[in-house]
């Protein structure tokens, strides 16, 4: 769980990845592995931005595709293509990636709120701010909300 009680000064350490031309972040609090791509099986009625199931260590784990869910075209997966391993809510699901860039530490008060107003194409709901570094933005998201369904937070239902 993220420690929302730290102080803005506090420093972050974070996980950035790629999707499409856009470079995102999560807390590294919320990251239990970076893997490379494996066998996905297809869940039928889950959401369009599930692929399906995977096999993590004998435990099955749900996997989204992070494209879909921010509402990106979809791409090809690569040689660099990841599944990053979160844990939300005592349970791990596996987001696709494009590539994983690098853990970087920052500031606390480089994360500054979203314009909300300005990215209405966007599902602003999960966006927890943007991490402003000078010549480099990273959009952060909250990896607590990445299943949820709107603004209240109701989750999609996924959890194998």
């Amino acid at each position: 769980m993220i420690d929302r009680s730290r102080s803005p000064e506090a420093e972050r350490e974070i996980v950035v990845f790629r999707l499409a031309e856009s470079v995102y972040g999560i807390d590294i609090d919320v990251v239990r592995e970076i893997i490379r791509m494996q066998a996905i099986t297809p869940v039928p009625n889950a959401p369009d931005f599930i692929e399906g199931v995977t096999n993590l260590r004998g435990k099955i784990c749900p996997v989204m595709d992070m494209r879909r869910r921010f509402g990106l075209a979809l791409g090809r997966i690569t040689a660099d293509s990841r599944i990053v391993v979160i844990e939300i809510d005592g349970e791990d699901v596996g987001m696709i990636v494009d590539g994983v860039e690098e853990v970087l530490r920052l500031p606390g008060s480089s994360v500054e709120p979203a314009p909300l107003g300005e990215v209405e194409s966007m599902n602003t709901d999960i966006i927890e701010g943007i991490a402003n570094l000078g010549t480099r933005l990273i959009v952060m998201f909250d990896a607590e909300r990445i299943l949820s369904d709107g603004p209240d937070g109701e989750s999609e239902g996924i959890a194998a």
